[in-house]
């Protein structure tokens, strides 16, 4: 089985696909990365180097690999940090040509945008192409909670307006919706959240928040490519959710322990195949 996943490349340190590719070949599937952008590093950092590749480069990469004659072999589309709206409209055209060679194949749209501190970090217009474009084709979005209030308009405050946006998002189009972050009470809770929406219903997990200063770059990244693929395993949102959460968790105890600015992923390796599962999810 193959994931062909449209992100960032950055050569020092591990966001987009270098935070998705390696996790998912350690859970056993092909990866086809395609690159949005080819930078030094992220852009956390303030300052780096290299080129937004732009939606030609997206499109030729995907016919390349068409013309192979394995896109039947694909079971998801991955798409995270686009660098330019019209990439976006790349990944539509990617979605459509797998989906001709395998229907089934799903969709998982992370929607990075921003975050809250940062507030947006992405060109004009990307925005906007993500909430009329790519939602309504996606099975799931995963959006941390700047994310989701960008997609909605929802102002977040409690757990009731999380289920308002979460409703809206599934309105839009996606079947499954993983909120990545969500922070109900940052200055002494002590705690983040994930929540799971499907079918069947509204799931948290909780875990403490772990002191990393400054917080790493591309544990949204890791997560959305984790959750892909746990659902694609076990066709269970809330199994998903669990593994995910674990996988993460332990990623970033490795960073911390290591007392490193980038996730550990090589470190933490392990704990990404086979997760404790220490945390488990409860219905709001």
């Amino acid at each position: 089985m193959a994931i062909l996943s449209i992100q960032s490349h950055v050569s020092y340190g591990y966001v987009g696909n270098r935070s998705a590719v390696f996790p998912l070949q350690r859970l056993g599937f092909e990866v086809w990365d395609v690159n949005t952008v080819d930078f030094s590093n992220h852009t956390g950092y303030g300052s780096w180097q290299g080129l937004v590749l732009g939606a030609a480069h997206v499109r030729g990469i995907v016919q390349g690999i068409e013309e192979r004659g394995v896109l039947g072999e694909c079971v998801a589309v991955l798409s995270g940090y686009l660098g330019d709206a019209k990439i976006g409209e790349a990944v539509m055209d990617a979605l459509t040509r797998v989906r001709s060679h395998n229907p089934t194949a799903l969709y998982c749209c992370d929607p990075v945008m921003g975050d809250a501190g940062r507030g947006f970090f992405v060109r004009q217009g990307i925005p906007l192409m993500i909430k009329e474009q790519l939602l309504p084709l996606a099975d799931i979005a995963t959006p941390n909670q700047f994310e989701l209030e960008a997609l909605t308009g929802i102002a977040i405050g409690n757990v009731e307006d999380v289920r308002r946006a979460v409703d809206a998002v599934h309105r839009a189009g996606p079947k499954v919706v993983l909120v990545t972050s969500y922070r109900p009470d940052p200055v002494s809770d002590g705690h983040i959240e994930m929540l799971v929406s499907d079918a069947k219903g509204l799931y948290r997990v909780r875990t403490p928040k772990l002191p990393l200063s400054p917080a790493p770059n591309g544990a949204g990244d890791l997560t959305a490519a984790l959750f892909l693929a746990r659902y694609i395993e076990t066709g269970d949102a809330v199994a998903s959710l669990e593994l995910t959460t674990d996988s993460v968790f332990s990623v970033l105890e490795q960073t911390l322990l290591e007392e490193r600015r980038e996730l550990d992923l090589i470190g933490a390796q392990e704990a990404i195949v086979h997760p404790k599962r220490r945390f488990n999810a409860i219905k709001l």
